[in-house]
Formats: C-alpha cells, sequence, structure tokens
C-alpha cells in the first residue's frame, strides 16, 4: 500500500474489505439488494482515473475487467454497471454493479432508491469467501 493512502470513511463505513489485487482493494458494498463490489487504486489524492500514471490506469482497466468477469460468475446478472462517479465520496473507487431485470432500482441507477439492506454477518461471510475465491481464479 502507498504510505499516505487511506480508504475515505465513509467507503469504510458502508462496505467490507474482500482483499486486494495488486493496485486496488476491493470492497463489499454492506447492501445485499444489490451484488455490489467497488475497487479503490490505493493511491493518496488520485480522484480521477486521470490522476493514475498511465501504467496504474492500464492496471485498473485490468483490475475493473477482472472484476467484472468475477460479478459475472458470482451472481449472474442481467448486465453489470461499471461507473466511477465520486460525486458523495471524492476519492477515485470504481463500482462493479451487478443488475437484474428484477431489482428495485431496474432500469434506473441504483442510487437514492430505498435504503440499504446489510448482509446478514453469516451471509456476509459466505459472499466475501465466495468472492475471494473467484477472484483467486481469475
Amino acid at each position: 500500500m502507498e504510505p499516505d493512502f487511506a480508504l475515505d470513511s465513509q467507503l469504510a463505513a458502508d462496505t467490507v474489505h474482500v482483499g486486494d489485487l495488486a493496485l486496488c482493494s476491493v470492497l463489499l458494498m454492506d447492501d445485499a439488494r444489490f451484488p455490489w463490489l467497488i475497487l479503490v487504486p490505493r493511491r493518496a489524492g488520485a480522484s480521477e482515473i486521470t490522476d493514475l500514471a498511465p501504467e496504474d490506469a492500464r492496471s485498473l482497466m485490468d483490475e475493473m475487467r477482472i472484476a467484472t468477469g468475477v460479478m459475472l460468475a458470482l451472481a449472474k446478472p442481467d448486465k453489470v454497471n461499471v461507473a466511477a462517479l465520486g460525486n458523495v465520496v471524492a476519492q477515485l473507487h470504481v463500482h462493479v454493479i451487478g443488475r437484474f431485470h428484477s431489482d428495485p432500482a431496474w432500469p434506473k441507477p441504483i442510487w437514492g432508491i430505498g435504503t440499504a439492506t446489510p448482509y446478514p454477518h453469516h451471509a456476509r461471510a459466505q459472499m466475501i469467501e465466495r468472492i475471494g475465491a473467484l477472484f483467486a481464479a481469475a
């Protein structure tokens, strides 16, 4: 990890750490309504993809592809949304969200729809284990 890197407090409060890739920390959003991963490049001060060095930007794209594959294997969604918004949390992070025609927000974005439903402890532990295994196999 980069010496000055610290995870944004809002991301820390809303997620569970799954593991680390070469560049990014992989987080699980603690909202059981949607299969939802977040990639956070461990680079202090980065808020835009363009803040990354070219090599890191390439690594981020590779890790986004891997995370999308993990999401497809994990949840078998109808669509995977990948987005780096940063309107609420300025720290650079990429959402990888499995979407279903039957989900409560379809076809709209998931932000601002209903209230987050935290995973029960055992289900969260199982998700983290499955996600970790899928990343290890990728």
